[in-house]
């Protein structure tokens, strides 16, 4: 035991001698590598840093919105050539329509209820000033008919249909199932696009007609309930100022209206990409998109089916 212990002291004597110096020589070399550390101030980096990422984020929202913009107008003519060559799979239209009117039905009814009873309280107020109370029937079913009921209509279906639209599209193009449908031989554009396209035109209308009369529903009830407009009054007054142009515009609207809701989601989702974050951007971006549109297509219709601007 005693020599063991003898032979272990020595042992460990040798390995500290020989290790001493190496530890000697490393202290020296961090001493003289010391070297005074300078304190930088880093804000400045860090705003440089973020006015370039936010310069590129814009350039690049602004490229990609133009690029996606034009893919979609590519689209909307692809369509139509495909709808004058008579290649319509029927199938899912019937799907399609029942998604965009059924689906969409009870919100319309909602929102243009309330709507025509906020315009004729708007209204009729005013003329109550100059003694035309019996006009408020053909005042609000003029501004009614020709904008709100349209407008309104395709405002809940883009936010509603055409942004399932862009998301369930997103969806399948960011998980490669667009891929697998060229690989079975499949034109996505007549399986995806085309039945979506006509079932928001065709229905887009029939909400809009339902959407007026709601409207006028809750028109006819504000005018009773707290002006004690007879009901005859307000109807005899809508019958008088409507016309038939005023219903075929509601019509026409509507059914461009559809077309656009369509198309940009069908577009926006086609050009999806990233994943998930890709998908919800093009969802929020198709909605918006859509509104902008309608708004602006809208401004072009009324002049050119009521041409407020003819300077005579």
């Amino acid at each position: 035991m005693v020599k063991s212990r003898r032979h272990q002291g020595a042992k460990w004597r040798n390995k500290l001698t020989l290790n001493r110096p190496n530890k000697v020589y490393l202290k020296k070399i961090n001493e003289s590598d010391r070297q005074p550390i300078k304190k930088s101030n880093n804000t400045d980096v860090k705003t440089k840093n973020l006015s370039i990422n936010s310069a590129n984020w814009e350039d690049n929202f602004a490229h990609q919105w133009g690029e996606r913009f034009l893919a979609t107008l590519l689209l909307m003519g692809q369509v139509v050539v495909r709808l004058l060559k008579g290649k319509i799979d029927s199938r899912h239209i019937m799907e399609h329509m029942a998604n965009v009117g059924l689906g969409s039905l009870n919100s319309v009814l909602i929102i243009a209820y309330f709507a025509g009873m906020i315009f004729t309280i708007q209204s009729a107020r005013e003329l109550i000033r100059y003694g035309a109370l019996s006009a408020v029937g053909g005042a609000f079913a003029l501004a009614f008919c020709r904008e709100l009921a349209p407008v309104l209509t395709a405002s809940v279906v883009a936010g509603q249909v055409g942004a399932s639209f862009a998301a369930e599209i997103g969806e399948m193009q960011v998980t490669e199932q667009i891929d697998a449908l060229y690989m079975l031989r499949t034109n996505p554009i007549d399986y995806l696009v085309i039945p979506r396209a006509i079932a928001c035109c065709l229905m887009l209308p029939i909400l809009s007609v339902f959407s007026l009369f709601a409207g006028i529903g809750g028109g006819v009830f504000v005018a009773f309930y707290f002006y004690h407009l007879p009901v005859d009054v307000f109807l005899d007054s809508v019958r008088d100022f409507l016309g038939l142009k005023d219903l075929l515009s509601v019509v026409i609207k509507a059914f461009v209206f559809g077309g656009i809701i369509a198309m940009i989601g069908c577009g926006w989702g086609l050009t999806t990409k990233g994943g998930a974050k890709g998908v919800s951007a093009s969802t929020k971006a198709a909605v918006v998109t859509s509104w902008v549109c309608i708004f602006i297509v809208d401004f072009v219709l009324s002049l050119a089916i009521f041409n407020e601007l003819s300077i005579k």
